[in-house]
């Protein structure tokens, strides 16, 4: 008699890799990054920090922060025929679509393609860390008719990425919010995208075509697109009544409501959530405008009374970005930018200690012809 091994749909709680990077510890409500808690880092730790935590496996001195904002400062600009392709694309193009064209091209380029050593892994990372805003923003840009807008190197690596996507030198405020965003995205254990980066890794190809992969799993609004549909959603309506009608519609609807829920985070809060509602706070007090957080604040305490489902990340970061001034379809794209430094350490791990994923199925059809 055969045995068949237990199915899990969508590998629900299957291990799938052994890794030192992160590990959600969800009793404990802390995300743990190279031993480290994301959330204390996001209160007094940048991105670039970050960075090097991901990849070198420690916090930077002064020293060494310095040095790795040098890095990446380096590598902001993409050869120009990133740009002429991106010309090309038809106007209805998605800019992670985009996104993804521009990675792919410049795999073009390096002549050490075949190298897959530590060194040339890490010396690609940070490359495309430098590189991503500026494809990430002109993708967008181009494909709505705009001319592509170049990076500023006196700005930090946030400060000139937020600069590029709103044409404007960033207050220092909305440069340390963003920069928060940006570290919150970082890094997530192994949701599909990671899972997905991994996986071609293991075939041995080279880091380009791991995040072109990520790059489409994350594309989709079950993964990445949630914080585009939450702001949508708040555009909708005006009012925090509006917003609770909207709500109840869609949920006796049986819709999914988009920001709420998570495969990990089943019974508690999204720990990121509480970071970016605070950043939220803050630049409603800016503005001398709280009607954002008051729908959204309202949204919440009727979506865990209804359904006993809590924010996630996406839920407060979308409004986040429309008061920074962020186009909504560039949401996603910048989710996958900041998230590009836990993919690269995802991919040098996979190289270092390879095994090539190849799982099996419980076959239901019909057994002969």
């Amino acid at each position: 008699m055969e045995t068949k091994e237990k199915f899990v749909p969508g590998l629900e709680g299957v291990i799938a890799a052994e890794t030192s990077i992160s590990f959600l510890d969800v009793d404990e409500e802390k995300i743990i990054i190279q031993g480290h808690d994301l959330i204390e880092l996001s209160k007094s730790k940048e991105y670039a920090e970050i960075v090097h935590l991901l990849l070198e496996g420690t916090l930077p001195t002064a020293t060494e922060k310095v040095s790795i904002e040098g890095t990446l400062k380096q590598h902001y600009d993409v050869p120009e025929v990133v740009i002429e392709v991106l010309r090309l694309l038809p106007k209805q193009t998605h800019p992670m679509d985009g996104m993804r064209t521009g990675l792919s091209i410049l795999a073009g380029f390096d002549e050490d393609i075949e190298d897959r050593t530590l060194a040339a892994n890490k010396k690609r990372a940070y490359q495309l860390l430098g590189q991503l805003p500026t494809i990430t923003v002109n993708s967008h840009r181009i494909i709505h008719g705009e001319e592509p807008i170049y990076p500023q190197a006196d700005l930090s690596y946030s400060a000139n990425f937020l600069y590029m996507i709103t044409g404007k030198k960033p207050s220092d405020l909305e440069t340390a919010i963003f920069d928060r965003l940006l570290l919150l995205y970082s890094e997530h254990e192994m949701p599909n995208s990671t899972f997905t980066a991994r996986v071609i890794a293991s075939t041995n190809s080279d880091i380009y075509g791991a995040l072109t992969g990520a790059i489409a799993s994350l594309k989709g609004n079950l993964h990445g697109g949630a914080n585009e549909a939450v702001m949508y959603m708040l555009n909708e309506v005006q009012t925090v009544e509006e917003f609770e009608e909207l709500l109840l519609n869609k949920l006796q609807q049986k819709e999914k409501v988009m920001g709420f829920g998570h495969r990990v985070y089943m019974k508690k809060i999204d720990p990121r959530a509480l970071i970016t509602k605070e950043a939220l706070r803050q630049l409603c007090m800016r503005d001398g405008d709280y009607s954002l957080l008051e729908m959204c604040e309202a949204g919440e305490r009727m979506m865990e009374r209804e359904k006993g489902l809590y924010p996630n990340l996406d839920y407060y970061a979308a409004p986040v970005y429309w008061k920074l001034g962020i186009p909504i379809p560039l949401y996603t794209p910048i989710f996958f930018s900041a998230r590009t430094a836990g993919l690269a350490a995802h991919v040098i791990e996979q190289h270092s200690n390879n095994r090539l994923y190849r799982p099996r199925v419980n076959y239901i059809g019909a057994r002969y012809a």
